[in-house]
């Protein structure tokens, strides 16, 4: 191992956009660093020709921590196809579902709720905004100073609501808490999906909230009618979020303990990662990087 080499092992717990020896090492070592368990574990892979010397990865801090197998493009190619043809399965088992899904019977809702919203009182019927669909997420509600931070992460996932317009289907967010209470915390979190109060009613629970917990529900009208279609929780839920589908795609996936990863993996224990998004340390704002 050259000095260059063990003087950038020295050195991998400091940050490199910081660290502008470290930047040279890896110019001259042909190493680089990347990110592994968190922000100040890197594992240090050196970058040769040679298939074996490609192999040698050099860990610190961590020794423990594993790495995918390094193969050669022609074998990662066949290993990615491969799985692409599960992956093009389990497509068409969604697509089979959805279709089913869209088969479900439905249920009258004819109780006259009334949410409490930014302009005042709405029924349910108002909350579809004059669309003919509509998606209620249940923000389960802990009580103003404590915010639910799955609930709070999930709502961070939604989009612009103008792609949902299009195709004649409006979104609301629905709490039992009230409504001096959310719209404070609607305006910390920068969140502009409306959100209305059922504070005082048994919509949540109506719906199928368990608990005062959380959920998702789906409705239809028809003229004045209002029908409850669809229903889904917990890992139901969890499965719309765009960060989890997109960590899931990655080699370390969520790092939580739940997960079959190879051993060495770095995880913690389900939900404890998990912040507001403004309580994060280091992270400045939604495009940080």
């Amino acid at each position: 191992m050259t000095l260059d080499q063990r003087l950038l092992i020295a050195l991998t717990r400091q940050e490199p956009e910081r660290c502008f020896l470290e930047r040279r090492l890896c110019e001259r070592s042909k190493l680089s660093c990347r990110f592994a368990a968190s922000p100040n574990d890197y594992l240090v892979e050196q970058q040769f020709h040679n298939p074996k010397e490609r192999e040698s990865i050099v860990k610190t801090k961590h020794e423990n921590i594993g790495l995918p197998k390094i193969v050669e493009r022609a074998e990662w190619l066949k290993a990615r196809q491969e799985l692409l043809v599960k992956e093009k399965q389990l497509t068409h088992a969604l697509d089979a579902l959805a279709a089913e899904r869209r088969r479900l019977p439905m249920v009258r809702f004819s109780k006259d709720y009334v949410f409490e919203g930014p302009t005042g009182k709405a029924s349910l019927l108002d909350l579809f905004d004059e669309r003919r669909q509509l998606v209620v997420y249940h923000f389960m509600w802990l009580g103003a100073p404590k915010y639910c931070p799955g609930c709070s992460s999930f709502v961070d996932n939604i989009g612009h609501l103008a792609h949902l317009h299009a195709r004649d289907t409006s979104l609301v967010l629905v709490s039992d808490g009230p409504l001096a209470e959310i719209a404070p915390y609607k305006k910390r979190m920068g969140w502009t999906v409306p959100w209305f109060s059922a504070q005082g009613s048994d919509f949540n629970s109506a719906c199928g909230v368990i608990g005062g917990s959380f959920g998702l529900s789906i409705f239809l009208h028809a003229g004045d009618s209002v029908f409850q279609t669809y229903f889904t929780t917990a890992r139901g839920v969890d499965r719309l979020r765009f960060d989890f589908n997109l960590l899931d795609l990655t080699p370390l996936g969520r790092q939580e303990t739940w997960e079959d990863s190879p051993d060495g993996w770095p995880q913690t224990a389900p939900y404890q990662w998990w912040r507001l998004h403004d309580e994060y340390e280091g992270d400045s704002g939604p495009n940080h990087s």
